[in-house]
């Protein structure tokens, strides 16, 4: 049996018996450690996730049922993942950043039978529960206060994880709904265990390992906390990214994941110095584009080079960069263990090495498809099994991948392709820019025109955009210049500080409604 045939038998049980195989031989060591002291070991974990898996069965969660979170970030809130699954239940981590009629939309889809919330988002519950088919709505706070926490108290610790396969429902994700409204990609227990476990190998996590983990509560299961769990690991919690926190604790951690704006913020700080950095042994980044000239910067300031990769909320991570081995700017590195990664034109076949194509991805365990959604999933893959990931990308160095966006950023200008990233990267680069994103939006005679929205590092220093644009003619054929720039004090971004270029088209549509 080679190795990925073992991971495979292993993911094919209920992801939380798989999980604590990985850490139940390391029980007595640390788990988790939160932001106000409070810390737990894998036997705390193992113990509580059976008490509240227990207090879930006794309010009638049952196999496939679901089961809500809609938290602020504490060890509890991240044990609730693996109490749910260890009961059968489908996960469904909830933002806390989303409006009221946000949460209702994904309550009333997934329709969950049990919901645990922040204390102040329980009224809010409360008048949707009837609609939304909630039988019952408990309270957490950030430091494991609630209705939640005094029902599970007390309850055997022991609890049996209800017999799953690998394909059955680990947890259900919404997408960010950027192309309309989200969807819930149902992951199954296969894909979560296989993935977890190929990231902590990838990652070269051990025992020792610490991740300071700042991520927001609804996106930090998958591709932070598995991975630790798997290899037995421990974390510190952070309640938020705080570039001061982060930089205070660095010393006591080894690794640190964190989309591109938290190394930004972390470069502004004086603090942040290769002292500061000495125990640490990887910085992981993704989830949007790393700048260039923010890769050299942080490799210049820290000693450490940025590892990168890429994944969906349908898939997870899909590729990473090695530990050990060349990382550039811009390489998302190679497929994981098992995944089978292709790149094609129109009519689905492979384009050669450094061509730009789809992206498309096969596992052994894939997601199970869109929730209530069944023409949407058959519509995301091809006959022969491969998702439709939605995002344009080409092979470069030996097998590696490089990914330049969503499908639905692609600008067609007067029949042309413009591929965004490349001419964010060259904006980025000039003087006082701190950010861009550029997006392409109804013109009359193109079809679509290049628009850059900009934002700057001192609004009183102001941007020459005569000089910006001589400078891109000289970088880039005609028709990718923008045809209009635009200055904003500060770009939309979401909870994971990714730029909403959806709210930037909608908000820019008319940019080119008189042009003639």
């Amino acid at each position: 049996m080679t190795p990925l045939e073992g991971v495979v038998r292993l993911a094919d049980q209920n992801a939380y018996s798989a999980f604590a195989a990985r850490f139940l031989p390391h029980a007595g060591r640390r788990f988790v450690e939160s932001f106000d002291g409070r810390t737990f070991s894998y036997d705390d974990l193992h113990r509580l996730t059976a008490q509240m898996a227990g207090l879930l069965a006794r309010h009638g969660v049952r196999k496939g049922d679901r089961v809500a979170g809609l938290l602020h970030k504490s060890p509890e809130a991240i044990m609730l993942y693996f109490a749910a699954v260890r009961s059968g239940a489908l996960y469904m981590p909830v933002s806390s950043a989303l409006t009221p009629p946000e949460v209702a939309y994904l309550m009333r889809d997934a329709g969950p039978r049990v919901a645990i919330c922040a204390p102040e988002r329980e009224a809010t519950l409360k008048s949707i529960a009837k609609a939304c088919g909630i039988e019952r709505i408990f309270t957490l706070d950030g430091s494991g206060r609630g209705s939640f926490g005094a029902e599970f108290a007390g309850l055997d610790p022991d609890f049996d994880p209800v017999a799953c396969s690998g394909r059955d429902g680990n947890a259900i994700v919404y997408t960010s709904g950027t192309t309309g409204k989200p969807k819930g990609a149902v992951i199954s227990n296969g894909l979560a265990v296989t993935n977890a476990i190929a990231l902590g190998e990838a990652w070269q996590f051990d025992r020792d390992d610490v991740l300071l983990h700042s991520n927001p509560p609804a996106f930090s299961i998958f591709g932070t906390t598995t991975p630790v769990v798997a290899c037995g690991a421990s974390m510190i919690l952070l309640p938020k990214f705080d570039a001061g926190s982060v930089v205070s604790l660095l010393p006591r951690a080894t690794v640190f994941a964190g989309v591109p704006t938290y190394y930004s913020r972390l470069l502004e700080r004086a603090d942040f110095t290769r002292a500061a950095c000495a125990r640490m042994r990887l910085f992981i980044t993704g989830s949007a584009p790393m700048r260039p000239d923010l890769f050299t910067a942080f490799m210049e300031r820290s000693g450490h080079v940025l590892l990168d990769r890429y994944g969906l909320t349908e898939t997870l991570l899909v590729t990473s960069n090695p530990v050990d081995g060349e990382r550039e700017s811009g390489d998302s590195g190679v497929p994981l263990p098992g995944v089978e990664l292709r790149i094609v034109d129109d009519t689905g076949a492979l384009v050669a090495e450094g061509e730009i194509g789809a992206i498309e991805v096969r596992q052994p365990y894939m997601f199970n498809g869109y929730w209530n959604a069944p023409e949407k999933t058959r519509q995301a893959f091809r006959p022969d099994g491969y998702f439709i990931t939605g995002d344009f990308g080409k092979r470069t160095r030996n097998g590696h991948v490089a990914v330049l966006g969503r499908g639905t950023e692609l600008i067609i200008t007067g029949g042309l392709n413009v591929y965004p990233k490349e001419v964010e990267e060259r904006i980025n680069a000039f003087d006082n820019v701190s950010d861009c994103a550029v997006i392409g939006v109804p013109h009359p005679d193109f079809g679509e025109g290049v628009v850059a929205i900009v934002e700057l590092r001192d609004a009183a220093l102001g941007l020459d955009q005569r000089q910006l644009l001589e400078r891109l003619r000289g970088e880039l054929a005609g028709f990718k210049v923008p045809k209009k720039l635009v200055v904003l004090r500060e770009l939309p971004r979401n909870a994971l500080g990714k730029i909403q270029k959806n709210v930037l088209r909608e908000s820019h549509a008319g940019a080119f409604s008189a042009a003639r």
